[in-house]
């Protein structure tokens, strides 16, 4: 499990330099696009579209520019861009196996697209269940062990208190789909990693909403079975080669079996 762990402190810090050349926001714009095609742009009533103008908003996205994008989705003042949620799988350097995660709106392109970087990267791209049996898709949360309480007095912002993480833990535990929980330290400020089968995770990040708890992030993994090990210097060059498909517009997420 604790593989995840570190390969979301990777993509976060990846998105950080996403952010500087405008990639991240971009990619933000196409889920939010995506999100309020599929479930409607009333985000009390769409929980992916909530999610995603959640994580718009904390990374700087402007809320006119959310506006737009979600419009784009419902089709207003135009007919609407349909985007389709496509994986593809592969090969990487020194044999790792990669499974990538697109929202596209021409698959013509993207699958082009990537085929010459699998190429370039020094892999290539895979038929279907060529490495894909290797992951299992799991619901993946990042909460704070606490909740917000509302301010009294006008123009102060909510505080957030935190809990007894271990009666949290066991409180969340008795929830329907819940595989794990781990606890961990993020500068200072314990958060808990929740892991749910695939087909829960909504149910789960709903029920902790509803009992108040805060959070931080909600969204479908593909965790490998297997790992590989690779040397220091093989996982330099291989996560430079993961950049490099993450850097793909129509790239959502790059799953791989590196042993970290």
């Amino acid at each position: 499990m604790s593989g995840h762990s570190k390969w979301s402190t990777i993509k976060h810090k990846k998105a950080l330099n996403d952010a500087k050349k405008g990639k991240a926001f971009s990619k933000v714009s196409v889920q939010l696009t995506h999100a309020a095609r599929q479930g409607g742009e009333d985000p009390d009533m769409n929980p992916n579209l909530r999610m995603y103008i959640d994580k718009a908003k904390e990374a700087g996205f402007p809320l006119d520019k959310i506006e737009k994008a979600i419009q784009k989705g419902t089709g207003e003042g135009s007919e609407g861009i349909i985007f389709e949620e496509i994986t593809y799988e592969g090969f990487g350097p020194f044999g790792i196996q990669l499974v990538v995660d697109t929202l596209t709106d021409n698959k013509n392109r993207t699958v082009s697209d990537l085929r010459k970087i699998f190429e370039d990267i020094g892999g290539n791209m895979g038929d279907a269940g060529s490495v894909s049996w290797n992951f299992e898709t799991k619901g993946f949360l990042v909460v704070l062990p606490g909740h917000m309480e509302k301010s009294e007095k006008y123009g102060e912002e909510d505080k957030y208190v935190e809990e007894n993480i271990e009666d949290v833990t066991l409180n969340i535990m008795e929830l329907d789909g819940v595989l794990d929980i781990q606890e961990i330290d993020d500068e200072g400020q314990k958060k808990l990693e929740i892991y749910t089968e695939y087909n829960k995770l909504g149910s789960v990040r709903d029920s902790l909403n509803t009992q108040g708890y805060v959070v931080k992030e909600a969204e479908l993994i593909k965790e490998p079975k297997m790992y590989k090990e690779l040397s220091q210097e093989q996982l330099e060059k291989a996560q430079e080669a993961i950049e490099t498909i993450e850097d793909n517009d129509d790239v959502q997420n790059v799953w791989s079996d590196i042993e970290l």
